[in-house]
């Protein structure tokens, strides 16, 4: 996507790009009332059939190699996992009351916090104020924004209700129709779907074709989760935000 940005095919019109976080739940029997259910360490073992199990997919799938090229050289192994609906709405509800940019800051602060600080994203009291501070420190350096950001009482009381939960809901459906059962996946204008350990070239070469046709299908989700049009086309990633 940078590369694209940074080294347009034509200068005039680069692309932008509008990521729309799609929710995805790794584990959705998990009971939301509780802070947090298992360490992550925990679910894995379960998950591939004890520790031997665990060890070969680590090989197999090189995670901590992957992880230090993506620019994170630790994973916290006892991460808290949790239920992750009250997240999920709150990346949403970020997105339209103040823009994919913020959502995005936002998003990327909660992987820090999970990841690797190993943070659960149900303790709903701590999440109410990282995303505060996060939102803070975003919406003091946004261009036109007249919104306030929410006060850690706001985003706790959000965090609280249902505001949301449909719009959740309905991706969930719409995921399972496209044939998504696992992430990272990417889905490219609504319908393309990238899994995400394909090459950088996959998606350059995606992109470029969107460039070269000059108009870009969907996207299908934007609909699904309740954003706004002209929201969507003011993109959460824009070459002026990469020169940034």
């Amino acid at each position: 996507m940078k590369f694209v940005m940074s080294k347009p095919l034509k200068s005039e019109s680069p692309l932008s790009f509008a990521v729309i976080r799609v929710p995805f739940f790794l584990e959705p029997h998990y009971d939301e009332t509780k802070p947090f259910i298992e360490s992550n360490r925990d679910r894995l073992v379960k998950k591939w059939g004890g520790q031997d199990g665990w060890e070969r997919q680590k090989r197999i799938h090189d995670l901590k190699g992957r992880g230090i090229e993506a620019g994170i050289p630790h994973f916290n192994l006892d991460r808290l996992a949790s239920n992750s609906m009250a997240s999920h709405r709150l990346i949403q509800h970020v997105g339209k009351r103040y823009g994919l940019s913020a959502s995005e800051a936002l998003y990327d602060r909660l992987n820090v916090y999970y990841f690797v600080e190993g943070y659960a994203l149900n303790d709903r009291p701590r999440l109410a104020k990282v995303a505060a501070e996060t939102l803070a420190q975003t919406l003091a350096t946004a261009e036109n924004n007249s919104a306030p950001p929410m006060t850690e009482e706001e985003i706790l009381a959000f965090l609280n209700g249902n505001e949301g939960r449909k719009e959740i809901e309905n991706a969930i459906h719409a995921l399972h129709e496209l044939g998504v059962h696992g992430i990272p996946k990417f889905i490219i204008e609504g319908s393309s779907v990238v899994d995400g350990a394909a090459l950088p070239n996959t998606f350059v070469r995606i992109f470029r074709e969107i460039e070269e046709r000059g108009e870009v299908k969907g996207p299908v989700f934007g609909d699904i989760l309740g954003l706004d049009q002209n929201l969507i086309m003011k993109a959460s990633h824009t070459p002026k935000t990469l020169a940034a």
